[in-house]
């Protein structure tokens, strides 16, 4: 085998010994190989007892060569298999937008992790979040500065809410902030499940120069009981190719910037 595949499969070991549990998309973003290459680099290494294979990734294995009981637990966040190649190109897509520099805001949920997994290289970036999925990726970041927020833990999404977050939200300002969200749709706006977790969206739209919303297909045109803000609260709109043509043209008359990843 070359060095420099023997090197790959130890850096990847290393990897997913971080992470606990990876995607196949996770490993193709962070060696820049194809999902081909991704396979076969897993597949080997499950062979020499290195890592356990799983459907779509790898997750680490305890020093006895035996899966942990963590990761005999559901995922830290559960959607985050579903739509999986969008909310990568999505993340892709907002991540490009960032300047070196700048102070962004990370909220939580799958597809702004994806933005999070796409800056691990940044320099003289400050980070802003409540996620602690966002935490764990980029703490490991030397040219990026992290700030995270306190408050109640939404053990759903892993993030930090309530009266404690939207305080320290009340003392932070960002040049862009990076927000997904349950439902986004042309009459009834932003739209969450949970009131508490409402609560702190709104506070988060508050803080951002520009506010960029990531919402995958299966989020466009629909709507859930809690009014987080209205459409007229974003800058920018990520989706993909998936979204209606009628929702992705309703938003763009609105003066949205629509980015389609």
């Amino acid at each position: 085998m070359a060095s420099s595949t023997l090197e790959r499969h130890r850096r990847m070991v290393q990897f997913i010994q971080q992470q606990q549990r990876v995607s196949m998309h996770e490993l193709c973003d962070a060696f820049t190989v194809s999902l081909a290459t991704a396979r076969r680099d897993l597949d080997a290494l499950a062979k020499q007892g290195k890592i356990k294979r799983v459907h779509g990734g790898a997750v680490a294995l305890s020093p006895d060569g035996q899966q942990s009981d963590e990761l005999r637990r559901p995922r830290t966040l559960p959607r985050s298999a579903e739509q999986a190649s969008e909310k990568a190109r999505i993340g892709a897509a907002a991540a490009a937008l960032v300047n070196e520099g700048e102070t962004i805001f990370l909220s939580s949920g799958s597809t702004v992790l994806e933005v999070a997994l796409h800056l691990r290289s940044a320099r003289r970036l400050n980070v802003i979040t409540n996620s602690l999925p966002v935490l764990n990726v980029l703490a490991g970041a030397p040219g990026i500065n992290l700030v995270a927020l306190g408050g109640v833990l939404n053990r759903s999404e892993m993030s930090l809410i309530g009266h404690i977050a939207q305080q320290a939200l009340a003392e932070v300002r960002a040049d862009k902030v990076f927000i997904g969200i349950y439902g986004v749709d042309l009459q009834h706006g932003l739209t969450n499940t949970d009131l508490q977790e409402t609560l702190t969206d709104r506070a988060i739209l508050k803080i951002g120069r520009e506010v960029i919303l990531l919402a995958d297909h299966t989020k466009c045109g629909r709507a859930a009981a809690a009014f987080v803000a209205p459409l007229s609260a974003i800058h920018t709109l990520i989706t993909d190719a998936g979204a209606p043509a009628p929702f992705v043209e309703g938003v763009r008359a609105l003066g949205i910037h629509t980015i389609i990843a």
